[in-house]
């Protein structure tokens, strides 16, 4: 099962630079028919050395980084992602970042906005990247047949796998087929600096990393489209968390993960044991029904990321998105 294991991210102590290793170094979720995220290589990054390097000095002087992302981290953890991206695409030395969040109107009314413009150095064509970071559970009982995208849910229940695919796929990345988009582009950047032949040769790619969470003891395939080595955990109820718990290795620690940090998982010496660590999950579930999602950890088991729902979760179910007419 592919898991949170990332050798690059060892070196890694500051809580940001760690988050935006991750976000360099995962798997999407799913393969979509548009070109996937920009490589290493289109960043600069190709090798692990270089790599390494250039996260060694962002551990070194990380405040270009935390001024970037500070006021997203107690808000949406999209937000939070984003400028993740934002921050790699400027500051990777292989691209650089055109613009952001470009709104594209036609009059008064918004048709959307490009997450992001970038391009690599040296080249004039110009690619519009869709970035979306997604943690999804599983229903064993569901809308269609097992792979379907709609059985995997936001914690929440208000999004579905199959929904943010479609939103992606049929809106966000046929934005740069609009005039109105050109014209915005062509505003916003200036002939004078990229001209024409960006947008003549104009790309789009989308990433979307994050974890699917498939229902502990319940069998269930990956979604349709699923990337061979996405994130995965497990989810179940708190009703059977002690059975859960009683099945893990002596010597398992663990922890909450409060969002937006919900990307790269903690290094193990700021782990808490399980008995204070079942404290806190008492102490929620007493008080609440929100899901909450947990990283539990063992030198030989290695890591494990998990998902825990009230007892009558889900409360919702998005409906499936219309199909293609």
């Amino acid at each position: 099962m592919p898991t949170d294991a990332l050798p690059l991210l060892d070196r890694c102590h500051h809580p940001l630079v760690r988050d935006l290793a991750w976000v360099l170094l995962v798997p999407d979720l799913i393969r979509m028919p548009w070109p996937g995220r920009p490589s290493r290589e289109t960043l600069g990054l190709e090798d692990d050395e270089r790599t390494a390097r250039w996260l060694d000095t962002l551990e070194a002087w990380p405040q270009p980084l935390e001024r970037c992302v500070c006021n997203t981290l107690n808000g949406r953890m999209g937000l939070y992602h984003e400028r993740l991206w934002q921050f790699l695409l400027a500051w990777a030395p292989g691209t650089e970042l055109l613009a952001h969040n470009l709104r594209i109107m036609s009059g008064k009314l918004t048709l959307g906005e490009l997450d992001l413009l970038y391009r690599r150095h040296g080249e004039a064509s110009i690619t519009h990247l869709e970035v979306a970071i997604k943690f999804y559970l599983g229903l064993f009982e569901g809308p269609g047949e097992p792979q379907n995208q709609a059985r995997w849910i936001g914690p929440g229940g208000a999004d579905s796998l199959a929904g943010k695919r479609e939103h992606l796929h049929r809106h966000q990345l046929r934005l740069t087929d609009l005039p109105e988009t050109r014209n915005a582009i062509r505003a916003k950047l200036g002939s004078h600096r990229h001209g024409d032949d960006g947008l003549a040769k104009l790309q789009r790619q989308v990433a979307m990393p994050g974890v699917l969470f498939a229902p502990w003891q319940h069998p269930l395939p990956p979604p349709r489209e699923a990337t061979h080595d996405h994130l995965r955990g497990c989810w179940l109820y708190w009703r059977d968390w002690h059975r859960y718990r009683d099945g893990l290795p002596r010597g398992t620690h663990g922890t909450w993960l409060h969002k937006p940090h919900w990307l790269a998982l903690p290094r193990p010496e700021q782990l808490l044991c399980l008995g204070d660590l079942e404290a806190q999950l008492i102490d929620h579930f007493r008080l609440s029904a929100a899901p909450l999602q947990v990283a539990l950890w063992h030198p030989d088991a290695g890591w494990h990321r998990l998902f825990l729902v009230a007892d009558d979760w889900p409360r919702q179910i998005p409906l499936p998105p219309y199909p293609d007419n």
